[in-house]
């Protein structure tokens, strides 16, 4: 048995996807980062599209895939990872074109990229790893920091009355013309990977077919800058986080979904 595979009962069950390199994951232990990671790029590789795909990240977390996704990558500036994946979706229309973002990208400096590309329907999967903190930078409040919540710059919890309420980015994209699917999963148990990467492999199904923008937000946590362990982090996530953003689809084949 490799490193790549699980035996189970003289079965193969499991084969890390090709479209992984092998550098060692640098991601805090616990991370959801990571199998972010694995279930997009198993989706590439199944798809056959390890060729005709390209990943733009711009800074924190997530510009980390860089080192471990072994298919073309492009950095972005903070939150700009929107319009640069519209100019190579529009110079290569024919590619398959997708961001992975965490939420103080995508929701902070990045707020007028994400909205526009959505609202202008490009052509591309928008991944958006929300784990309500600036993870890389120290742990302070972001856009998707919960109410009462602390972080380093809210150290008695986020007063919505000086700081405002949470973003919530997906259900805002959800609302224009030019999203198609969107979908909020999570990656801490088995069964939601399996959703997830089933999210995900929708979204670039609908890319393949020009069905205008995908996206997909994986809320995740952040053991380091929750100042908890991996497995607390994941039981507070469930607790706090879901309720505040419940998983599944909000909207499927450029339709919302009723709740």
């Amino acid at each position: 048995m490799t490193a790549e595979e699980i035996i189970k009962n003289g079965q193969k069950v499991f084969t890390k996807t090709k479209l992984l390199t092998d550098n060692v994951m640098s991601y805090c232990p616990g991370c959801g980062h990571g199998t972010a990671h694995r279930i997009t790029m198993e989706v590439v590789e199944e798809m056959g599209m390890e060729e005709d795909t390209i990943g733009v990240a711009p800074v924190g977390c997530s510009v980390l895939a860089y080192d471990f996704m072994n298919i073309d990558m492009q950095q972005a500036a903070h939150g700009r990872a929107p319009a640069v994946a519209t100019g190579i979706s529009r110079l290569w229309p024919n590619k398959m074109v997708f961001t992975y973002q965490g939420d103080g990208d995508l929701a902070a400096i990045g707020t007028a990229e994400t909205i526009h590309a959505c609202n202008r329907g490009e052509n591309i999967v928008i991944i958006f790893v929300n784990n309500g903190i600036y993870g890389m930078t120290g742990g302070q409040m972001a856009p998707t920091t919960l109410p009462n919540m602390k972080s380093s710059t809210s150290p008695f919890g986020r007063d919505v009355k000086m700081m405002g309420n949470p973003l919530k980015m997906t259900e805002l994209v959800a609302q224009l013309p030019g999203t198609y699917f969107v979908s909020r999963h999570a990656v801490h148990s088995p069964g939601h990977v399996r959703k997830a990467k089933k999210a995900i492999k929708k979204a670039f199904e609908n890319v393949q077919a020009k069905k205008g923008t995908q996206f997909v937000e994986i809320v995740s946590n952040c053991n380091s800058g929750w100042k908890m362990t991996p497995t607390k982090s994941n039981e507070w996530m469930v607790e706090n986080m879901f309720p505040f953003y419940p998983l599944g689809d909000i909207k499927v084949d450029g339709k919302l979904i009723e709740k």
